[in-house]
């Protein structure tokens, strides 16, 4: 068949690919156990009190690739596949390369210079590829959990200064932000004053805007406060909560996909946009 008779218009009909990061307790794995039908993949203890499915906790990074054979060659019904969390994944790529390599650092792997970090890409390639199948070819939305960090960015066209983004090694930062249609920021909503502090000093005093230390949200646009991003057309800032993500997925949608997507406040995912066509000749 020619490539001219495979060309695809309109938007591709796929469920989507998050990648979530955040602080400790923020609800990460709140929300990602909202989501349709969610299996965790479990790199860390931390499931205990959400109502979940879960594989056992993965020690080594067999168990990871375990997790994702069983879940592309079974039969199951499972509609999200949640990685939590992606910088405990992260120590296990680690940890199986320098089994590899018979060294106790990432920095000693084939030698040093750095190789190890470029080694471990290898490894996380394969679990893109792995999510990816189960994304196209089951159907399953992917999320990505992943704790917060504050870095120094070097910013070309000004000074630098600091913001949040995934605790993952800069390589990794970048492919998984670049694979992902979602790179939300899930935080609190914070004022902050200036007030006399004595001896002639002032101190900056941060409190929490609402309940419970502050409204929990979600930022999908970049900023230099943050690493975010979004495919999808969403509000600069969301409600930390499934159904609220999932109200504003579907009215980015144009309105035939909208009316023709599935959409309930347990979380049905839309996709993004309208069925793919492909061209056909006679």
């Amino acid at each position: 068949m020619s490539l001219m008779n495979q060309i695809n218009h309109g938007r591709r009909h796929t469920p989507p690919r998050l990648l979530v990061y955040g602080t400790e307790g923020i609800g990460k794995s709140t929300l990602a156990a909202a989501a349709p039908k969610p299996i965790f993949i479990q790199t860390e203890d931390g499931l205990d009190q959400i109502e979940c499915a879960s594989f056992p906790l993965a020690t080594r990074l067999a168990d990871v690739d375990a997790a994702l054979r069983t879940l592309l060659q079974e039969k199951h019904d499972y509609g999200t596949v949640v990685l939590d969390s992606a910088d405990w994944h992260e120590r296990l790529v680690w940890d199986a390369l320098c089994e590899q390599y018979g060294v106790n650092s990432i920095e000693k792997v084939d030698g040093g210079y750095a190789k190890g970090y470029i080694h471990a890409l290898t490894h996380w390639r394969r679990l893109l590829g792995d999510l990816n199948t189960l994304r196209t070819q089951r159907g399953m939305c992917v999320i990505l959990l992943a704790h917060a960090r504050v870095e120094k960015f070097e910013d070309p066209e000004s000074s630098a200064y600091d913001r949040y983004s995934p605790r993952l090694h800069k390589h990794v930062t970048a492919l998984l932000t670049e694979w992902a249609d979602a790179v939300l920021f899930a935080t609190r909503r914070i004022i902050t004053k200036t007030e006399e502090g004595g001896f002639g000093r002032e101190r900056t005093i941060a409190a929490g805007l609402g309940k419970d230390g502050g409204e929990r949200v979600l930022r999908t646009v970049g900023s230099p406060a943050c690493v975010a991003k979004n495919r999808y057309g969403l509000p600069a800032e969301l409600p930390l909560s499934w159904p609220a993500l999932m109200q504003a997925l579907a009215a980015g949608l144009p309105a035939d996909a909208a009316q023709t997507t599935p959409m309930s406040a347990s979380g049905t995912v839309p996709a993004r946009g309208n069925e793919t066509t492909t061209t056909k000749k006679d």
